[in-house]
């Protein structure tokens, strides 16, 4: 095994281990997204502390021209299994329902719809309250997951957004 995928495992294995320390005077992550059993998705997900919440922005290919996919921070920065069940449930540290970013309830992890253009690449950019890069609720090493259909934003307690196509951890970024 080499050094790169021996470090990429290792911060992949204290995902959940790391969840429950705390960053400081992080400005910057990123997450390499890399395609589950199921996708082909790939891509880089950034994000930036802000005085209102965590700018995340960034481009995903792979996926079926013209089409929608829940995104979400999930509890654990594991991306072994192959069906992505490794990453834990969506990121709720403050045991709300299921719902929309924009919504008064929701998880923390609950990041809506990306939408993937004609050549089924998906690019954002959208700021999200309640998110944090830094502090006891910070989403460093914790896990991106996207999911092959559509968030409802209602259904409990996933989104009824289907199969996990693509994982990335959220680590620390120049």
């Amino acid at each position: 095994m080499t050094l790169v995928k021996q470090g990429l495992l290792s911060l992949m294995l204290i995902g959940c281990v790391a969840s429950g320390i705390s960053a400081a005077n992080v400005s910057r992550g990123v997450s390499v997204v890399m395609p589950l059993s199921k996708g082909t998705v790939h891509g880089v997900v950034r994000f930036e502390e802000l005085k209102e919440g965590v700018r995340m922005f960034g481009q995903l290919a792979g996926f079926t021209p013209n089409s929608t996919h829940g995104f979400h921070v999930h509890e654990c920065g594991d991306c072994t299994g192959l069906e992505g069940a490794s990453a834990g449930g969506h990121y709720n540290p403050t045991q709300m329902v299921h719902g929309g970013p924009e919504m008064d309830h929701h998880h923390r992890g609950d990041l809506g719809n990306l939408e993937a253009d004609g050549n089924g690449v998906a690019s954002f950019n959208v700021t999200i309250k309640g998110l944090y890069l830094n502090g006891p609720q910070s989403i460093i090493g914790r896990g991106v997951i996207i999911h092959e259909k559509a968030d409802d934003l209602t259904t409990q307690p996933s989104g009824g957004s289907g199969a996990r196509i693509g994982c990335g951890v959220i680590g620390i970024s120049q």
